[in-house]
């Protein structure tokens, strides 16, 4: 669907894109998604395990916390990410891959305290480059039903899921969200995702290759959350600019992947 802006900054959406079109998309965006994964699970596989053997390493406490800790980091990172973009614009996405990279060495370094402590901070980047995203798709980050989407792409919690593209549903229509639905949305995505920065965490711990553990898993998991994103909002944009059902392109997308996934396992 063509689009332009009015003199008062609207919105203007032209004819639907053509059938084609929307097929080229949804097959991008699909191979995107299978991509995304490739480079966590193949360094999760160098340091030595996948989600299970990483998170014993992780001591009982830290591993019982991790699910209050996960949620916390995402409220804080929620009220970070939205403040700071008032006042410094979204960076491009080999600049937060590069400041995550940096901080995931930072909190290696130091072992699992340090680690813990960059916790927090790498979360809010990462909904920081989220929200740069849904910008570049263009959405406007303070609405709140696209901070409602941002917190979604978290959902997606990582490639280890097994995930089909179950969690990629979004909002059909710009309806009101209050903070009550985003704070039980952040309530519901932290059990996943806290499994995703425990490997993370569990990795920065192992020894003499703890910063580089570190800095590794940063990026792959940046990089994951990015594609996450392009995938996310490029499905909300494609729903707008082909005037379709936002159930049947997701259901057209998830079709994709699997025969993706056939196809590579044949």
């Amino acid at each position: 669907m063509t689009q332009s802006m009015d003199i008062r900054g609207m919105e203007i959406l032209g004819a639907p894109i053509s059938e084609a079109e929307v097929e080229a998309e949804l097959t991008a965006l699909a191979r995107r998604y299978g991509r995304a994964g490739g480079l966590v699970i193949d360094l999760l596989n160098q340091i030595g395990g996948q989600a299970d053997s990483l998170l014993e390493r992780l001591p009982r406490p830290v591993r019982e916390g991790l699910e209050s800790q996960t949620e916390r980091a995402l409220r804080l990172a929620l009220d970070a990410a939205t403040r700071s973009r008032s006042t410094m614009a979204g960076e491009p996405s080999w600049m937060t891959r590069a400041l995550t990279t940096a901080m995931g060495a930072a909190g290696g370094f130091g072992g699992l305290p340090s680690a813990l402590a960059e916790l927090p901070v790498t979360t809010t980047v990462l909904l920081r480059a989220i929200q740069t995203i849904a910008e570049e798709h263009g959405f406007d980050t303070s609405e709140e039903a696209v901070k409602y989407d941002c917190i979604t792409v978290f959902a997606v919690a990582g490639p280890l899921d097994g995930d089909d593209g179950a969690d990629l549903a979004f909002l059909s229509t710009r309806i009101m969200v209050n903070g009550a639905a985003l704070s039980g949305l952040i309530a519901r995505i932290a059990p996943r995702l806290s499994v995703v920065l425990g490997q993370k965490l569990a990795a920065q711990t192992v020894p003499v290759l703890g910063a580089a553990a570190g800095a590794a898993t940063n990026y792959a998991y940046t990089s994951y959350y990015q594609d996450m994103a392009h995938v996310h909002f490029g499905l909300r944009r494609l729903a707008i600019n082909s005037d379709l059902s936002h159930d049947d392109l997701l259901a057209r997308f998830k079709t994709k992947i699997r025969k993706t996934k056939i196809n590579r396992t044949s």
